[in-house]
């Protein structure tokens, strides 16, 4: 989600029906062909979390660990949570994967302030929070805005990072495909966006404030030069959905080619929401990109 949601997004929050907001959306009868147009809901939380809340750059930052073992951090997509990792968790712990995910400023559970939003400030709120369990370096999973945070601190504070695995994630905003917001899949996506903030968010009433802020940040971010790709120097995987409504298939592919070394991985039958739509095959790839010599 980017600057072209600003309409859609500022709708939600003040209640008011958009013909995209009001498309259909494929279901549980949908045919395994068309499991890209479906948006099913989060798994359930994995059990055995260690959770709190740390004081990172002013706000109060949401966190769960799970397991022990290598570091990983997820970072979810811009306006859901932490809890669209709950079927990756369980599996990366399996592995011996300590698991930590967060909710990004003013997502989910964390608390947000009058600081204008930017990728170099929710990445600074990433390694802060690293400081805070003492964890010196980890792997990185991010999908959507997790994925270009992941981005920002591989070209920035690389020292950080062991692998980079970023899904439906784009480099700057000529890799955004126009009017994606009117796909009927990311319309329930913001629908169900502003209904998870409600519940879990200690601001409730704020979610119109909280969008401006937001939107702010995606009329011009992510802005990574071709030269700031070039020199990235960790292992990185660049992945995404056949089926992906708001990023380019080429500029996925330039900034595969453009990373040195980094492997493209393009799911079949997925969208931007393949991590819900076919978690058995997101888990797997993501498993063998953490896990290969």
């Amino acid at each position: 989600m980017r600057s072209i949601l600003r309409g859609a997004v500022v709708a939600i929050g003040l209640g008011v029906a958009t013909p995209a907001l009001m498309a259909p959306i494929a279901t549980g009868q949908a045919r395994a062909a068309e499991v890209w147009q479906t948006l099913p809901a989060p798994a359930p939380a994995p059990k055995g979390a260690t959770t709190g809340m740390a004081p990172v750059n002013g706000i109060q930052m949401y966190y769960a660990v799970y397991g022990k073992g290598r570091p990983v951090i997820l970072l979810h997509g811009g306006l859901s949570n932490s809890d669209y990792w709950n079927s990756l968790v369980p599996e990366l712990v399996a592995r011996n994967f300590q698991v930590i995910v967060a909710d990004s400023r003013g997502h989910g559970r964390s608390t947000r302030s009058a600081q204008p939003y930017s990728y170099d400030l929710m990445s600074s709120d990433v390694l802060a929070l690293l400081d805070y369990l003492k964890v010196p370096k980890a792997d990185l999973v991010g999908w959507s805005d997790g994925g270009i945070i992941g981005l920002d601190i591989a070209i920035h504070q690389p020292e950080r990072l062991n692998r980079l695995y970023a899904y439906g994630a784009n480099s700057d905003l000529t890799g955004l495909k126009p009017d994606f917001d009117k796909s009927p899949t990311f319309a329930a996506f913001i629908e169900r966006a502003g209904t998870e903030y409600q519940k879990l968010s200690k601001t409730p009433d704020q979610y119109d404030a909280f969008l401006q802020q937001v939107s702010q940040m995606w009329s011009t971010q992510p802005d990574f030069t071709a030269d700031q790709l070039r020199g990235i120097t960790v292992r990185t995987a660049i992945a995404d959905g056949e089926y992906e409504e708001a990023i380019k298939r080429g500029h996925t592919d330039y900034m595969a080619r453009t990373i040195p070394g980094a492997e493209l991985h393009i799911l079949p039958n997925v969208s931007h929401f393949g991590l819900l739509q076919n978690p058995e095959e997101f888990n797997r790839v993501v498993l063998e990109f953490l896990t290969e010599k």
